[in-house]
């Protein structure tokens, strides 16, 4: 069982990967488009991947579980980037 003390210091990186998010649209004179939306994705897929390993318990799993649950996460980033390209290439 984890500690309390453990699951704050992930929360405030939680947090802190969020205004990282806020910060890469915002900053837009910095950032492009593009920057910032690749920024912002691999910022979310850190976020998930902390939620899934520490408050969804996957560090606890036995390894045939993590990597079903790891492989289901693979397959809808697949999805979710077919998509953006489905949207943005403007193909419907």
């Amino acid at each position: 069982m984890a500690s309390v003390k453990k699951y704050a210091a992930i929360y405030v990186v939680l947090l802190v990967l969020a205004a990282g998010k806020f910060v890469f649209f915002e900053l837009d004179q910095v950032f492009g488009y593009w920057d910032a939306f690749t920024g912002v994705m691999a910022l979310a897929v850190a976020k998930t991947a902390l939620i899934m390993w520490y408050y969804q318990h996957l560090n606890e799993e036995p390894r045939s579980i993590t990597y079903l649950v790891l492989g289901s996460y693979f397959l809808v980033l697949l999805l979710a980037a077919a998509a953006t390209f489905s949207i943005t290439s403007g193909v419907y």
